[in-house]
Parts: C-alpha cells; structure tokens; sequence
C-alpha cells in the first residue's frame, strides 16, 4: 500500500516509525511543516518527522500552505492510495482529504467526540480526566468530526504528566494506525460516526492559561501543573515580581492556616505552598531567565522563603 504521511512533532513521529515498520506499506512521501528557529541563537530545527524521513530516504515535503490547491501537483505525482496524519498541525483542504482511494486517516490524541482541536492531551489532564485515548477516524473537512474506526484507551494515573500519557500515547496511536491498515486490507473497515453528546474543545494552550490561581481548590492546582508540564509548564510570580514556572509538584491534604500561595516550609529541598483545602509540594521549577533546576537547588540559592507569597 502507497502511503503518504502528514505530520510533525514527536508524536507524529513514533505513529510514521510504526507505519514505516509494517509488512505491505510503501511510505512514499512525508510532508511536515518547515523548520523553525529555536534557542537563543535562534538556529533553525527540522521537525521531528523530517529527520527521520531523510534518515530513511522518504521524500520530504515542507509546503507552506495547502491551500488554493498549491499542494495539489505533487500529490498526484505522488498518487498516494491512503493519506495517514498525525499532529500535521494544518487544517486539510478537502482536495487532499479527497484523494487518496482508502481515504484520509487520522490519529487523534483523545477520546473522541470530547477534545478535539489542538491541546488534547494537556485539556484531558487539567479537567482531572482518568482516561484517555487514540482516536483513529476518517478525516472529513471539520475539526475532528469525521468518522471513527477504532479508539485505544489509555488510562491517566494519578501523578501522570503531559509528557508521561504523551509517550503512551504516541505508541498507541502508531497501534491504532496500523490496525486500521489491517482492516483496509481485509475488507473489514468499519465508520462510526461520533456521538453529539460529550463533544469538548482542546483549544491551543495560552499564557492565562498557564497562570496558577492558588486560591482554587489543591487538585484543580494540581491538575494544571500536571497538565502543563514538562512544557509550557504552569506559571506564577515570585514575592519580588519574577516569573516562576512550576514544572513538578505532589499534592496533599494537610490543610494549612496560611494564605493560598503562602509559602509554609522548605525543609527536605520542597518548596510547599498553602491552598484553601490542602498544600502543593513543588519539587522542580524554571526561574526567569534560567534554566530547569530542582526546588532544592532554587532554595539553595536563597531565591525563595517560607512566609514568601506566591502569585499576589
């Protein structure tokens, strides 16, 4: 089967490795966005997708826009018989939806019809879900409403960040492309279109977003921590004004007689901060203009203190 791929970032990636890997498939193309500058000296990064075509001779290609057809020549040069996309991080036009005779398959990091759009996997964790998913259905010309063919769940532990369900995740995705390969090519495909109830949004994360508001219960606090990290990483200010981004923390129940966002104690190398019906045990965090250390270490440097207000 003559595969064309769309996608772009590391879960793009582990979903083509999987596609590349199967008996009976031809890769023969990988489009993925261009690169892009990153780092202080702003040096130019290919996606993650793009390296490992050109480490596996798969033709790239890095359109700019697909729209108005501009894509349109190299895809019936390429004449691919299934598109399969993942995190490309463009909307589709319906020429390209269109064409390929098996379809256009997507795999999808939700359960859906609930998160669809951009953030699924950081909006699944912040609203305290328990589980989540792949979603692998047929692209049509909305936002992830086209029909479903088959999901793979994946559970959301209890101290699970984004880049933990990420990883699980990305492997489920390339499990769920690959039987729907299977599925293709013993007649055995199946459309389920999704259900109007449950329908949700993951929309693009945000600096508001990234705020802590510690004066909200001690798991919706959690939960976004847990939500944002490894990257972008929740964010609050410390008592002089900087920013602080938070990028590891535990929960507990000890109710605290402080201000929300007080800090209450920094012994074991924590930084433990009160909320109205618990405390946020903060073990990682990025200062202004640094770079990743531990809570201990930021201590250390004598950057924080108990009775310090976080957030004010």
């Amino acid at each position: 089967m003559r595969v064309l791929f769309m996608g772009t970032p590391d879960f793009a990636l582990e979903v083509l490795k999987a596609v590349y890997a199967k008996d009976g498939v031809e890769v023969i193309g990988a489009v993925t966005q261009t690169d892009k500058p990153k780092g202080r000296g702003m040096k130019m990064i290919a996606p993650p997708v793009k390296v490992f075509a050109e480490e596996h001779d798969i033709p790239v290609f890095q359109p700019t826009t697909l729209k108005d057809g501009a894509f349109e020549n190299e895809l019936k040069a390429l004449d691919p018989e299934l598109i399969v996309v993942a995190a490309y991080g463009k909307i589709l036009p319906h020429y390209v939806i269109a064409y390929p005779k098996y379809g256009c398959v997507n795999a999808h990091a939700s359960l859906l019809p609930r998160w669809r759009g951009a953030a699924p996997i950081n909006r699944a964790i912040m609203a305290g879900d328990t589980v989540t998913g792949v979603t692998a259905m047929y692209m049509d010309d909305g936002l992830d409403t086209g029909d479903k063919i088959l999901t793979v769940e994946v559970p959301i532990g209890d101290d699970d960040n984004v880049g933990v369900i990420h990883d699980k995740l990305a492997e489920a995705g390339g499990k769920a492309i690959c039987g729907v390969i299977d599925m293709i090519v013993s007649g055995s495909v199946t459309r389920t279109p999704q259900e109007s109830d449950g329908v949700t949004y993951a929309e693009k994360i945000t600096k508001e977003d990234c705020r802590l508001d510690f004066s909200l219960p001690c798991r919706e606090v959690y939960n976004k921590i847990r939500g944002l990290a490894p990257v972008p990483c929740a964010v609050t200010t410390t008592a002089d004004g900087k920013l602080l981004k938070i990028t590891g923390a535990k929960m507990t129940d000890k109710v605290a007689n402080a201000l929300p966002g007080t800090v209450i104690s920094t012994d074991g190398g924590v930084i433990e901060v009160a909320l109205c019906d618990g405390t946020i045990r903060i073990d990682g965090v990025i200062p202004e203009g640094k770079s990743r250390m531990s809570a201990a270490d930021y201590i250390r440097g004598r950057k924080i203190a108990v009775c310090d207000v976080l957030g004010k």
